[in-house]
């Protein structure tokens, strides 16, 4: 993505902003980001991001031998320097040094996010399949109350309210 300033370099540095209740995102290269006054977050702690990263790192990769991601060309000093990593492969390529960074600042190396739409992507001998996951009772109930409140039916919205906290009681 280019810079909407200049439109010469690569944006590195993206701005969220809502003014009057409307979303504006803003795309700049680092030159035109520091003359807008936009400087690094962590630059009122004396350090940049990628320090910090760098400082969980712990050793840096010795210049003679700089190894590379085969898909988007980053190398790990780069993703250190930038704190963001470049692509999905760039994670294969710096497992060995990327994972004991994750595990510390994450606690853990597996993503636990959750499943939108209460539906999965199945892989199962390379094919993928779409499978619905069953929402229990409790989960069921808080959908149809946020359902309710949508459309405005506030008694519909008090009865599950009120079957929500009984369920909730009874764990």
């Amino acid at each position: 993505m280019m810079c909407q300033s200049c439109g010469k370099k690569t944006a590195t540095t993206h701005i969220k902003t809502i003014v009057n209740g409307k979303l504006a995102e803003y795309h700049l290269c680092a030159d035109c980001a520091k003359q807008k006054g936009y400087s690094n977050i962590f630059s009122n702690w004396g350090m940049d991001f990628g320090n910090l990263l760098g400082g969980f790192m712990g050793s840096e990769v010795p210049s003679s031998h700089v190894a590379r991601c085969p898909t988007c060309g980053a190398s790990f000093e780069e993703i250190t320097q930038s704190g963001k990593i470049g692509c999905a492969d760039c994670y294969r390529t710096f497992r060995s040094q990327l994972m004991p960074v994750i595990q510390r600042i994450h606690g853990t190396t597996r993503h636990k996010g959750k499943v939108p739409g209460g539906s999965a992507l199945r892989i199962t001998g390379g094919q993928h399949q779409m499978v619905t996951v069953q929402e229990s009772p409790l989960e069921e109930k808080k959908r149809l109350l946020k359902q309710a409140i949508e459309k405005q039916d506030f008694e519909q919205a008090a009865v599950l309210r009120d079957e929500i906290k009984e369920m909730e009681s009874h764990d």
